[in-house]
């Protein structure tokens, strides 16, 4: 599997407030840390199966934490403070999920790796 490269995308930094820096600075040592650990899991699988296991569990981590972002969003709006961090965030791991099933054969590996967990799940729940 080839190696995957991501990036924050110019939209999200451009809505930043311009007077901080540092979530954009955040973001991108963030973003760069995803990437050298995806990068590394992949080469440390055995073979693509097991690369989009490992992708996938953290695409699960990805939206878990897009959804607590999404929570958090009416619930700031609610104290009146500004969601604009939380909605940045929130639109980062998104995007991110959306551009490793973009990564050239990654997302037919990973869409294919997800039905087999729906199907394992479903074996399982049967069983019950």
């Amino acid at each position: 599997m080839e190696e995957l490269s991501l990036g924050v995308p110019e939209p999200i930094l451009e809505r930043l407030p311009p007077e901080d820096e540092t979530a954009a600075t955040d973001m991108q040592e963030a973003v760069a840390g995803w990437e050298r650990r995806l990068n590394e899991a992949i080469d440390e699988a055995d073979d693509d199966r097991d690369a989009a296991k490992q992708v996938l569990e953290a695409i699960d981590r990805f939206e878990q934490r897009y959804q607590t972002y999404d929570e958090l969003v009416p619930e700031l709006r609610a104290w009146g403070q500004s969601p604009i961090y939380a909605l940045a965030w929130r639109t980062l791991y998104a995007d991110v999920v959306a551009q490793l099933y973009d990564h050239d054969d990654l997302g037919e590996h990973l869409e294919r790796e997800r039905n087999a967990r729906l199907v394992q799940d479903g074996i399982r729940l049967q069983d019950l």
